[in-house]
């Protein structure tokens, strides 16, 4: 068997990457993509390796015989490397680079790999490996993926290359990507492919696709090339500099890769088949009458300008039963946040572990830290008062329920705190954005005209992301009876702070309240369950909470970084490490964990279950 590899391409959507490299020269992690794949290769007994060049072709060439054929590297190989050259790689496409090499082609069986690709370790002996002669690796379509699809029959029999013009979103359940990584016989090139492809470019020209010769060979209905999905094993092709970035982040060492998947603040939809334990979202809403109403209002909604403050405060106002004079929509929390913590109000009290969004966006010599002194961060509204008695702060930030910690101050201390603030002229600002999480979620939000007049000096702040699950929408809201502050804070907010699809949602939301209710109570009953569950993993101590996350200090000898890193790379799991959070034990391992469906939950016990017996 040999290996053909095309590697002419120019890369163009890799920008300044690729200004004085061909694409397979990009490292990813500090290991370029040609190294990576001849190390890949060089574990198999192949006759020999062609790299197709065209593309910076001579640099490409120097580099691989100056690495890996010249007997005084250290990195030399055992594979024997050949050359072949696209001179006009900048006028024609792949099925050019391998018309060039077609008579190599038919001389063994081959290998046919892009050489965009960086894939993990098991995939190559998986398809050398399977004795199919005529094999495709192909993964289940994600929406991640761009280029061929292909449709299956039962057999796993390729009947249908699906072209970019062909592509249609309504049969995507029915599509699986190309890997771009071919095993095609001796015989199948000589007495098919090759014979197809000079009558294919005859016709069509140069400036075409190998992929489309596989696919008129396709719809013969002989059957003559199989596929084998690649399952749950990582991949991906490196086109331009955001899946430069992904790619980084899905092979990363474990030293790294907490650090790049948290650095990422979200957006782990583009990572294939991953569950994401680490940001809080309801797993149960919205229901699917809400998402259908949604859709069918996508167009609209993509196409037409959002309304601007005034109209969306009496839509928000609508929404959540709040006087339009007391409430401020905002793009998502974080863009209220840093307009309330970044205006001056003197000394501010903070409990802490928290979300530090909020402190982070205050004067640090003007923060006044409160510190459960217990092993579960419990405090009540009496600790608060007790503790910052005396301390002259001037506004008090409280969490209800606290994050990461999950403790909860029930709503009749919450106002007894809000009259003692009002007594002594402080501003306290309450989060309730996991409130409707609580066991009580239909009465405890602080959410009314009658409680905001009742205390003036209490403003609530609410991220619709966590409880309402859309975190996509970026969607909050501050509710205070002081207007000084509302309009202030309009004021400093852009008119068009919102997105049609938030709009919308507040507009449609009260008719799908009830489902909305539904679902909190089926959170708690999951999580109540989720809680037991994990209980029984012996390395977790976990902490009650009425959010939807668990803290869990680790015992010894485990690790938190471990855990999760285990759990990334074994299971495709993404947990929180805590461990260095600010207020936490830092003799201590803490890992927080969020409240997914139950079959996502129970996949993640099982999951930590597995690791207990294979250390």
């Amino acid at each position: 068997m040999q290996a053909i590899i095309l590697a002419a391409g120019m890369g163009r959507r890799l920008g300044d990457y690729t200004k004085d490299n061909t694409k397979c020269m990009v490292p990813v992690n500090g290991v370029q993509l040609i190294d990576r794949l001849l190390g890949q290769l060089a574990k198999q007994q192949l006759k020999r390796v062609i790299i197709v060049v065209g593309y910076k072709g001579k640099e490409l060439r120097e580099y691989i015989e100056t690495t890996y054929l010249s007997p005084l590297t250290s990195h030399s190989s055992p594979l024997k490397i050949e050359f072949a050259e696209n001179p006009v790689y900048d006028k024609t496409n792949n099925i050019y680079s391998l018309a060039i090499v077609k008579d190599k082609l038919q001389e063994d069986d081959t290998l046919l790999i892009e050489s965009d690709l960086i894939f993990s370790e098991r995939m190559i002996p998986m398809i050398v490996d399977n004795p199919y002669p005529n094999l495709a690796l192909v993964a289940k379509y994600e929406t991640w993926m761009d280029g061929t699809m292909v449709r299956l029959d039962d057999e796993q029999n390729i009947v249908n290359f699906i072209s970019k013009d062909a592509f249609d979103y309504n049969d995507v359940d029915s599509y699986y990507k190309t890997v771009n990584i071919y095993k095609l016989s001796k015989q199948f090139s000589q007495q098919k492919y090759v014979p197809f492809l000079d009558a294919y470019t005859k016709a069509v020209g140069n400036n075409e696709y190998y992929e489309n010769v596989l696919r008129i060979i396709s719809l013969l209905n002989n059957h003559d090339m199989k596929a084998l999905p690649i399952g749950n094993e990582k991949w991906y092709e490196i086109d331009d500099k955001q899946d430069l970035d992904i790619a980084e982040a899905l092979f990363a060492d474990e030293k790294d890769v907490l650090r790049k998947y948290y650095g990422r603040y979200g957006g782990f939809w583009r990572f294939p088949q991953m569950l994401d334990f680490c940001y809080l979202v309801n797993p149960y809403f919205p229901s699917r009458r809400m998402k259908d109403e949604l859709r069918a209002n996508f167009d609209t909604l993509l196409t037409e300008y959002p309304s601007g403050m005034k109209v969306n405060t009496l839509i928000a106002s609508k929404c959540f039963g709040v006087s339009e004079l007391y409430i401020v929509p905002g793009n998502g929390a974080a863009e209220l946040i840093k307009v309330l913590m970044e205006a001056p109000q003197g000394k501010t009290g903070f409990i802490r572990p928290t979300f530090e969004e909020y402190p982070n966006r205050y004067d640090k010599d003007s923060q006044v830290t409160f510190v459960p002194q217990n092993e579960d961060y419990r405090y009540t509204a009496d600790d608060l008062m007790a503790f910052f008695g005396d301390k002259d702060i001037r506004q008090l930030m409280v969490i209800n329920p606290d994050n990461p910690s999950g403790n909860f101050i029930p709503k009749a201390d919450i106002l007894r705190l809000a009259q003692w603030c009002e007594d002594k002229g402080i501003r306290l600002v309450v989060d309730e954005s996991f409130v409707d999480f609580s066991e009580d979620y239909a009465t405890n939000s602080l959410l009314s005209d009658e409680i905001l007049e009742a205390y003036p000096h209490m403003a609530v702040m609410k991220s619709i992301s966590k409880s309402y699950g859309v975190p996509g929408l970026r969607l909050g809201i501050l509710c205070s009876a002081d207007k000084d502050l509302i309009a202030r804070i309009k004021k400093e907010v852009s008119i068009w702070n919102l997105n049609s699809f938030a709009e919308f949602f507040m507009q449609i939301y009260n008719k799908h309240e009830k489902d909305y209710q539904r679902a909190c109570a089926k959170f708690v009953a999951e999580r109540d369950n989720f809680e037991q569950q994990l209980r029984t993993i012996p390395f977790l101590r976990v902490m009650p909470s009425q959010a939807n996350y668990f803290l869990c200090e680790v015992l010894p000898p485990y690790k938190a970084s471990e855990i999760v890193i285990y759990m990334l790379k074994q299971h495709n799991i993404l947990t929180r490490d805590c461990s260095g959070k600010t207020g936490l034990n830092p003799d201590k391992q803490y890992m927080r964990i969020a409240v997914r469906n139950h079959e996502d939950n129970s996949r993640l016990v099982e999951g930590l279950k597995e690791l207990k017996i294979t250390q």
